[in-house]
């Protein structure tokens, strides 16, 4: 099942990569990055008109690339204008080739800024202003240090103002360190208020770094990580007041914490950090709500810890003063996590003579042997179970209805191991633990603020085969709207086996997504709905010199009242095909399309065709019930 490495000369075998799920929606691309699909456009050119362009977009125009982890929002205004981003890696190749013909990944991983102007129908592509070599007079306004940024959050005002943030990684000089930089990018209608709102958050207006990491290799520094960003809609004392909260990690060590900070100048400066868990060892995944009365609310999970005893839970704290102050967090409820997990099993990786990728948080350093890992893929990504997966955890997410002044309610989803599904998977992975494996599925609940109650956790979709995971949920206008993927129609579903698996370590198509709403605050749910019509492999290994799958940390909805739009990291334009560096026979259909040949010295070279649909991972989305 683990892959050897054998010297082998260059060839393009193109494999099967997905299959068709059934009628849903119409899927709307929002990464056009290939020529094909109508590529990049400077943001500069899409508020002010003036043609501009530079190396990264022109790279972005034509790159095929990866984009993970997206985000989208409807304007308040005005529904039919809805920006997205991701984490956008189109612009990696944009500096030349080595002596070997590979392209050389020194560009930016950066945000995407994705526009439509008509409900969701089609998207224009632009990055966030303030990438390195963005030479417009919006670039000049982004003062950040850093050479990538990535896990992009973004919220509306009522007032035509959008705000991106972001957590910014890379050094610009190339080496390892990462800054661990936080920061939100604001976008204002350039006529006003008072303008067309179909001009709503267009115009860039600078960029603020609401706090610093500390340079160092590897994350071993201060790094702030794991985004969270909303804006007061309601109109009252605290309106258009924009707040903002993270994950801070300190090298190895615990605990981290969640930090959060506030605006009351439409994000042009930040109040100072200030720390919600000081009383809380092992935390991640902030999540911001602002209920109808302005009462503002941070959900995260908490991981178990034998130091401090605690369980795995979802605790949250709350501020009754636009965010000034919060009570000490409360835990909300526990729950059996579902946190795919293996042993580590690193083997050698081949000789090369040029990266493939820049240094980034995400590119993966392996694990040492017998640790555990949380993802697997070749050489000194694999793990001893042999299985090919990409990396997920139980992440709660939460929202409020802002428009609901009668009542304080949080409504929460998160994606825990369903009781009663544990079992031996006779391998090393695990999903429980190493070697104990479960049924992931997507559980929704109702936080009462005013008196701290909840309701009982119930299942969205009581599913007896698939895993349910990275789930999101939005309220506008008294509706409720819930997404996730889903991997009922997985061939080879095993609750002893990661999304995708097959028994003999072979990979299929497995993810789709799938929503659902409520009317009734919850109380009852529509049946789900397919949202997909294609059935993607988050499993092709496209990360860490094409050794590891990622799909990003987690999809997302938004809506505004009845009009709803999710959005997902998706597969279906990846093409698969063998990897020089390996055995031939030992393919688990994970290998994405790439171009090496194998040097006198003995080292292969990097990648030549990364263009060609190897790394063409995307960013679709669609309108959902």
């Amino acid at each position: 099942m683990r892959k050897t490495i054998v010297a082998l000369a260059t060839g393009v075998v193109l494999l099967s990569v997905g299959a068709a799920g059934a009628a849903g929606p119409a899927n709307v691309r929002l990464s056009n990055d290939s020529p094909a699909a109508g590529g990049y456009v400077s943001e500069y050119t899409l508020a002010t008109g003036v043609p501009h362009t530079d190396a990264t977009l022109a790279e972005c125009s034509r790159s095929r690339g990866r984009q993970n982890e997206p985000s989208d929002e409807l304007d308040p205004r005005n529904p039919q204008v809805i920006l997205g981003s991701s984490n956008d890696y189109c612009g990696v190749y944009n500096d030349g080739v080595d002596s070997n013909g590979a392209p050389i990944p020194s560009g930016p991983i950066w945000l995407g800024y994705y526009r439509s102007e008509n409900g969701g129908t089609s998207f224009t592509s632009s990055l966030v202003p303030g990438y390195p070599d963005d030479s417009s007079p919006y670039g000049l306004l982004a003062d950040v240090r850093t050479a990538t940024a990535g896990d992009p959050v973004i919220a509306w005002d009522n007032h035509g103002r959008a705000f991106f943030g972001a957590e910014a990684s890379g050094d610009p000089e190339g080496t390892a360190k990462t800054f661990g930089d936080v920061w939100v990018a604001r976008f204002r209608n350039p006529m006003g208020e008072a303008g067309p709102t179909i001009r709503d958050g267009v115009e860039y207006y600078g960029t603020t770094v609401v706090a610093k990491g500390s340079s160092a290799p590897n994350l071993l520094g201060k790094f702030n990580d794991k985004t969270s960003i909303e804006a007061d809609r309601t109109g009252g004392r605290c309106d258009a007041n924009v707040y903002f909260a993270w994950s801070r990690f300190s090298g190895n060590a615990n605990p981290n914490n969640i930090y959060f900070v506030r605006s009351t100048d439409h994000g042009v400066t930040f109040s100072n950090p200030l720390v919600l868990t000081q009383s809380v060892a092992d935390v991640q995944d902030p999540d911001i709500s602002v209920t109808g009365n302005g009462h503002v609310y941070v959900t995260y999970r908490v991981y178990a810890t034998k130091q401090s005893h605690n369980p795995d839970s979802i605790q949250y704290v709350k501020s009754v003063d636009c965010g000034q102050t919060f009570s000490r967090p409360t835990t909300l409820l526990t729950f059996e996590p579902y946190d795919a997990q293996d042993v580590a099993g690193p083997q050698p990786t081949p000789a090369q003579t040029g990266q493939d990728d820049p240094p980034s948080a995400e590119s993966a350093e392996g694990a040492e042997a017998g640790s555990t890992a949380r993802d697997c893929g070749d050489f000194a990504d694999s793990c001893e179970s042999g299985y090919t997966f990409f990396r997920h955890t139980t992440a709660p997410r939460s929202t409020a209805d802002q428009k609901d002044t009668q009542n304080e309610w949080v409504y929460i989803v998160y994606d825990p191991s369903k009781p009663g599904t544990e079992l031996s998977t006779g391998t090393t992975y695990g999903s429980v633990a190493p070697g104990v494996g479960s049924q992931e599925a997507v559980y929704f609940t109702r936080l009462n603020g005013a008196n701290g109650s909840h309701t009982t956790p119930v299942l969205l979709d009581n599913q007896p085969t698939g895993h349910q995971l990275f789930p999101d949920i939005s309220a506008d206008g008294g509706v409720l709207h819930a997404l996730w993927w889903d991997s009922r129609f997985d061939t080879c579903y095993s609750r002893q086996r990661p999304v995708g698996n097959c028994a003999g370590g072979h990979t299929v198509p497995a993810l789709d997504v799938f929503a659902t709403s409520s009317s009734n605050a919850g109380g009852a749910w529509t049946a789900p709905v397919q949202v997909t019509d294609f059935t993607s492999n988050g499993n092709y290994e496209q990360f860490d010199g094409r050794a590891v799958p990622f799909g990003g940390d987690y999809l997302w909805i938004s809506s505004v009242g009845a009009a709803a739009f999710g959005t997902w990291t998706d597969w279906r334009d990846t093409l698969a095909g063998p990897d020089q560096r390996e055995t031939e026979g030992s393919d688990d259909a994970a290998d994405v399309l790439q171009c090496r040949t194998q040097t006198s010295s003995g080292a292969f070279t990097g990648d030549t065709c990364p263009r060609t649909g190897g790394l063409d991972q995307n960013i679709y989305g669609a309108t959902t019930p």
